[in-house]
């Protein structure tokens, strides 16, 4: 799984970057980097990430959330309460391109950790803080995890408003939509330091940027000074819209535009309705209507099975399809067809079933090179990667600042 000497190049070869982070937004960012062949050398504490821990697993440690965050990675296990950890740490952040963390930024500081800790060191250092709030504002010393953002960001709120009851979003969604954020953050801030010459420290919050995605949906009429009208993208926030129920299951649909509306009446038999009845006519007045115009839909789709009015909305380029459950997406015919499932060998492992890059390059190798780690499995190969001498690798053993798997 690491590849031939002969490979096409991945798109950050050359790149390192030392990962502090555990859980599920830092992982899922530098897996990114990692994905598109950065050097990723992740740091865990005694004992290791925690989400090692969830689900169901064949060995401890190596459970599914995990093995999906952290493939194409290295594990090194150091101990930062220790004096000599900090060191360590510093001295594989001394030739990286990238350092990251999400640990809360005042404990950085405790551990001596800050970003002038290693800017002394390496000036062309981009330190990535993942963070729950902006550090300039009262919130900043907060902890924050996906269900608290998911709160305050208004996602839940929205569902309590025109649902009668808040809840989370069924998945990690605040952390992996901060996770895609934070990788282009470090990517621009990488392609500015090739520009500069310089490193920087750059903050990203969980909080601000999930509320920038919810309120770009949002704001709505509180958008203008004063303002034009209530907050909220009306079409969203009906009621009825869900996946619309079929005479044997549901199904996925949208008609949106003025093409699509025309075409679902031919559908339906009512070809002269979307002229006729003003409630359709323009997309301005498809806006006030909405509810009507789902509520609609709903009654006209009980009247076929879900694989009829495939075939007779995608006759018509009507977006829809089926819904699935987690089993439907795993045998999803397209995803077979596409190989976007791998099977792999893992060392320790054995078969699993691994998710590639989704991108398609003409160019690039994004294939998967490496494993998901075992705690500590590089520790000893990352340090003499970073020149420690043996007998200094022997210490750090000795004294439990390192841990080898």
């Amino acid at each position: 799984m690491t590849g031939t000497p002969d490979r096409k190049q991945r798109p950050l070869d050359g790149i390192r970057v030392v990962d502090l982070t555990s859980v599920l937004m830092g992982p899922a960012a530098t897996q990114v980097l990692a994905d598109y062949g950065a050097d990723v050398i992740k740091v865990e504490p005694p004992g290791g990430d925690i989400m090692r821990h969830a689900g169901h697993m064949r060995n401890p440690g190596m459970g599914p959330v995990y093995l999906h965050a952290n493939r194409n990675k290295r594990s090194i296990v150091i101990d930062l309460k220790k004096p000599e950890g900090r060191n360590t740490l510093l001295a594989l952040a001394a030739t990286a391109d990238m350092f990251v963390h999400n640990v809360r930024p005042a404990a950085m500081e405790r551990l001596g950790l800050g970003y002038p800790a290693f800017s002394s060191i390496n000036q062309r250092l981009i330190y990535l803080a993942l963070v729950g709030f902006d550090q300039n504002g009262p919130y900043a010393p907060l902890p924050a995890m996906d269900d608290v953002i998911q709160g305050a960001s208004g996602i839940s709120g929205l569902h309590a408003q025109y649902y009668g009851e808040p809840l989370y979003v069924p998945m990690v969604m605040v952390d992996r939509y901060c996770a895609i954020n934070a990788a282009q953050v470090a990517l621009a801030a990488l392609f500015m330091r090739e520009r500069t010459g310089q490193g920087q420290s750059v903050d990203v919050p969980m909080f601000e940027s999930m509320v920038q995605a919810v309120l770009g949906d949002h704001m709505g009429g509180e958008t203008f000074d004063p303002p034009a009208g209530p907050m909220g993208y009306a079409r969203l926030l009906t009621p009825h819209r869900k996946p619309f129920k079929t005479r044997d299951g549901y199904i996925a649909l949208i008609v949106y535009t003025d093409a699509q509306w025309q075409a679902f009446f031919d559908v339906v038999g009512e070809p002269d309705r979307f002229r006729s009845d003003p409630r359709f006519t323009t997309a301005a007045a498809r806006a006030q209507n909405h509810d009507h115009a789902y509520a609609m839909l709903a009654d006209f789709l009980t009247t076929r099975t879900t694989s009829e009015w495939i075939a007779l909305l995608r006759e018509r380029d009507i977006p829809c399809m089926p819904m699935h459950d987690l089993n439907g997406v795993l045998h999803d015919p397209h995803l077979q067809a596409v190989d976007f499932f791998e099977a792999l060998e893992h060392p320790s492992e054995g078969r699993v079933r691994a998710m590639r890059v989704s991108s398609r390059w003409s160019d690039a190798d994004l294939s998967i090179y490496r494993h998901a780690p075992r705690a500590g499995e590089q520790s000893v190969e990352v340090l003499r990667e970073a020149g420690f001498g043996r007998d200094r690798i022997d210490k750090l053993l000795s004294s439990h600042t390192i841990i080898q798997a």
